[in-house]
């Protein structure tokens, strides 16, 4: 099989944690006898340092034109003074809407070897780590009309919310479909006992719900559950809500699993080509190092190999090659527990693609 990927490798340590990504991709190919292509698409703040904006047209035209898009990290205290509509990020808000990626998902998994690596007490711990945050990705505030203007002398910024009862649904769709595959369970998070676009959220995932009989669905508002997944996060299958609830919890349940830096995620529209990256930032602190640890970004290539690419035993390959390499006691510096062995980003991805 033939395939093209889009490579954003971004600021920091994008780059290196993208080419131990692409290396991995290479022995999944040279493996199953695949062939990937890569297309060089700058984004963020290398991109406004050489074009002038976070999204180079030709940029977006490369990641529309290939089977999918993988992604380092954007953004950079660098940046910070540019404007806020040519910041790093807005680049990716406009490639997200571009491509129609509507839904994000992340996983909560929380690996055996790294259990003691969990903040959280040990019997709670001991209940496991296991859930999706599957998270509505282009409404919502974040893509609401902005504004800050000067009333009675001085500034009020506005940010509007809103949502569409379509863009619910079809989010709605995608958690209850995965819960089928999972455990049977959707928590839908919102806020109904305030906003009106949590109201409209809570009915229509009901009105979907009813078309999954053997899914339970459970309602809990926003601040509930953020102490939920610290107090029983063994309670929770797959978690569906909208974007800056989503953006805030899925980074909260990322940490509770020992580690940001092991998280990947995908983000899909209604066709196959996705959005990969892992969820961390661009770490300028220790970029150019070989300090960053690429399994984020390795899991995420695993995940458009399984999603984009349906490639489930080429996923499952990678994947327990990342469980193996753990198992052998090898660990980045954010993972590192007594008695294991310290290796850099490029060592960790050799380890990986030799168990490959």
């Amino acid at each position: 099989m033939n395939k093209s990927i889009a490579v954003i490798r971004g600021d920091g340590i994008g780059p290196e944690i993208v080419g131990q990504a692409m290396g991995v991709l290479d022995a999944v190919a040279a493996k199953y006898g695949h062939s990937f292509s890569y297309k060089e698409a700058p984004m963020g703040g290398n991109a406004i340092d050489a074009f002038g904006v976070p999204l180079p047209e030709e940029s977006l035209k490369t990641c529309m034109e290939s089977d999918s898009v993988l992604l380092g990290a954007v953004g950079g205290p660098k940046w910070d003074a540019q404007p806020s509509a040519n910041r790093p990020e807005r680049g990716l808000l406009k490639l997200r809407g571009a491509m129609g990626l509507y839904t994000n998902v992340r996983p909560a998994r929380m690996f055996a070897d790294l259990s003691a690596a969990c903040p959280l007490r040990a019997d709670i711990a001991a209940k496991g780590i296991d859930f999706v945050v599957v998270r509505e990705l282009i409404g919502g505030v974040y893509f609401g009309s902005h504004a800050t203007e000067t009333v009675d002398g001085e500034q009020k910024a506005t940010d509007i919310m809103a949502y569409t009862e379509h863009e619910i649904r079809r989010v709605a769709h995608v958690a209850f479909q995965m819960a089928q595959k999972r455990r049977g369970r959707v928590t839908s998070v919102d806020k109904a006992n305030v906003l009106d676009t949590s109201r409209l959220w809570r009915r229509v995932v009901g009105e979907v719900a009813s078309e999954y009989p053997d899914v339970e669905l459970l309602h809990m508002y926003v601040d509930n559950a953020a102490m939920q997944i610290v107090r029983d996060p063994s309670q929770f299958d797959v978690i569906v809500t909208e974007n800056l609830f989503g953006d805030i919890l899925s980074d909260e349940a990322s940490q509770i699993t020992g580690s940001i830096g092991m998280i990947p995620s995908s983000s899909m529209g209604e066709g196959k080509r996705g959005l990969y990256e892992p969820i961390h930032g661009s770490a300028p602190d220790i970029a150019g190092q070989d300090k960053a640890n690429p399994i984020g970004t390795i899991l995420a290539a695993a995940m458009m190999l399984r999603y984009s690419f349906d490639m489930a035993a080429e996923a499952d390959a990678v994947e327990a090659a990342v469980d193996a390499v753990l198992k052998e006691g090898y660990r980045c510096g954010d993972i590192l527990q007594s008695g294991g062995t310290l290796v850099g980003c490029c060592e960790m991805g050799r380890l990986i693609r030799a168990h490959i």
